[in-house]
């Protein structure tokens, strides 16, 4: 079964090289390099990574995400993240998938803390000229904006990183009200990475399972994405990469083709068109 992991941050062993912003959140040691994602994503079979820029550690600074973009062309699709804010930034996104083979934008609210923004507006525009993916990272108090974004792309593919959960809360229905609002854009996929960071339980995170089963059951397994957090250390300590698949593999007893859709198929057909 082809297996892709949609959602792991990296880092370079050489701050010196690529310099880290002032005060980053920084992974244990080397537990976010690309080698130890390497040797994770062999042991667990894995046929291609998504490498998302880290913005708590380099901020808008995609050198990194553009150079292993472009060592791994086949294995490793970049997906980068740039500031909305700034009038350049479609033009450097339109260099770094020309020149580095980068295949998505995670995207941010703008400054204003708003997602309907012409700054934001202008990359995705960019975004769907370039044929790539939107991963975009909000919260749940931003729905209708990107309501409103979904619906100004229409024919741009649009990931809801962790479907709009973040963290442990007591509004969880409320957030998942949100998300499967949501489906109703033919273009929105969810990205089912919450259930360790959105998790008030220890693994196999059992509170999560009906959660994430609605999303599947609301968007299709043809329009839902596996990640895993990666490095795990640090973004999902309660669980390891291996458990974060096995959730997805064993732990929800989900059927064979919904799992290969889920972990691989939606993927391929969204970052890995032309490699796998």
């Amino acid at each position: 079964m082809l297996i892709i992991d949609t959602q792991a941050h990296i880092y370079a062993e050489d701050d010196t090289q690529y310099p880290p912003i002032s005060k980053p959140i920084r992974p244990l040691g080397e537990s976010g390099s690309v080698r130890a994602l390497e040797a994770l994503a062999r042991k667990s079979h894995i046929g291609g990574v998504c490498v998302v820029q880290p913005g708590s550690f380099y901020g808008w600074d995609n050198r990194f995400i553009c150079d292993v973009s472009k060592a791994h062309p086949k294995y490793m699709a970049g997906v980068c993240a740039l500031d909305p804010d700034k009038a350049n930034s479609p033009e450097l996104l339109n260099g770094y998938v020309t020149d580095y083979g980068v295949r998505g934008l995670r995207s941010y609210t703008a400054s204003d803390g708003h997602l309907d923004h012409p700054g934001v507006q202008a990359l995705w525009r960019k975004a769907e000229q370039l044929g790539i993916v939107v991963n975009v990272f909000v919260n749940a108090e931003r729905t209708d904006d990107l309501a409103r974004m979904l619906e100004r792309f229409p024919l741009l593919p649009v990931v809801i990183d962790h479907c709009l959960i973040s963290k442990p809360s007591p509004d969880l229905g409320n957030a998942l009200a949100d998300v499967i609002r949501l489906v109703r854009f033919s273009n929105a996929y969810a990205k089912l990475s919450f259930l360790p960071i959105g998790s008030a339980e220890e693994y196999p995170f059992r509170d999560m399972h009906e959660p994430c089963k609605r999303i599947i059951g609301a968007y299709g397994p043809e329009r839902c994405v596996w990640g895993s957090g990666f490095p795990c250390e640090l973004w999902t300590p309660k669980s390891s990469y291996a458990q974060n698949l096995r959730l997805f593999t064993h732990e929800m007893s989900l059927a064979d083709g919904v799992k290969e859709s889920i972990l691989g198929r939606t993927a391929e057909s969204l970052w890995f068109r032309d490699e796998l």
